[in-house]
């Protein structure tokens, strides 16, 4: 199984597959934890959302609270 997007699109934006684990997964358990206190089905999984959230740029390295631009 291959990722997509692809490893380099992903670190354009986070330069390293370490922190890209580590923005991805927090991400994650925000997007999990806020639909499940809002009572929502999410369509996909929580780290694909993550994923696509970063190869759309809305997370960076270094931001504090990895939160997207849409939360």
């Amino acid at each position: 199984m291959m990722l997509y997007p692809a490893m380099s699109k992903l670190n354009s934006y986070i330069p390293n597959r370490y922190m890209l684990v580590n923005v991805v997964a927090r991400r994650a358990r925000q997007i999990a934890e806020e639909a499940e206190n809002a009572g929502l089905h999410l369509e996909e999984k929580p780290v694909t959302l993550a994923i696509h959230e970063v190869a759309d740029g809305k997370l960076q390295a270094g931001e504090s609270d990895f939160a997207s631009e849409e939360a």
